[in-house]
């Protein structure tokens, strides 16, 4: 989908920029504004020449449109963050990147998480858009969205909050107990596997009461 520009009449123009009608004709007339003609032969100016008289730069960086699910069974919902990323984006005319992983929201080394993290530290991302905050991280959204800020990167959290699926809730809490677990007996211990099956076992038993 294409976006139009938003034009201006000599009037709005002349308010915004503190000039007189006249001097934007006078401008027009010595090829110093770019004008649109109506059919009707009425001077349009568009916002990106008001904004470049303003001395406004351009929108710069990256807009990245990131996307993740828990498994490999949740592909369908994956497509569809993507979709609507796009769709969005589409909507205002913006080119986007778009990053996927397929991983715990609590683990922080899914590898277009890390991607992400290392441009917006380079300053190279202007707007991350996400459907859900807990689609980049589970938890510490508040402290990711202050260090993007700090990097000129935007995230834009097309929801507040998600309908989570049960079953991803269920494969974080394992997640939490398994790194505990390792932290404590070792990744490759005895103890270590018998604490995650009996974390398993346990929800399980949960579930079908």
């Amino acid at each position: 989908m294409v976006v139009k520009e938003k034009l201006y009449t000599l009037k709005q123009a002349s308010e915004i920029l503190g000039v007189h009608p006249k001097t934007i004709q006078k401008w027009d007339r010595e090829g110093k504004i770019k004008v649109i003609r109506t059919p009707g032969g009425r001077r349009r100016i568009p916002e990106s020449e008001i904004k470049r008289l303003l001395g406004i730069k351009p929108e710069e960086g990256l807009i990245i449109g990131y996307a993740r699910v828990s498994s490999h069974t949740q592909k369908d919902d994956l497509e569809l963050q993507i979709k609507t990323i796009k769709e969005y984006a589409g909507e205002r005319g913006w080119q986007i990147q778009i990053l996927k992983d397929i991983g715990s929201g609590l683990n922080e080394n899914r590898k277009n998480y890390r991607k992400l993290l290392e441009l917006v530290a380079k300053g190279e991302v202007s707007k991350v858009i996400i459907t859900y905050p807990d689609r980049l991280t589970r938890f510490g959204f508040k402290t990711l969205e202050f260090f993007f800020q700090q990097h000129g990167a935007e995230i834009i959290a097309l929801n507040e909050k998600d309908k989570t699926p049960k079953e991803e809730l269920i494969e974080d809490l394992i997640t939490i107990i398994s790194h505990f677990a390792g932290k404590l007996y070792g990744a490759r211990s005895h103890k270590y596997k018998k604490l995650k099956e009996g974390a398993k076992k346990l929800i399980k038993e949960v579930e079908s009461e």
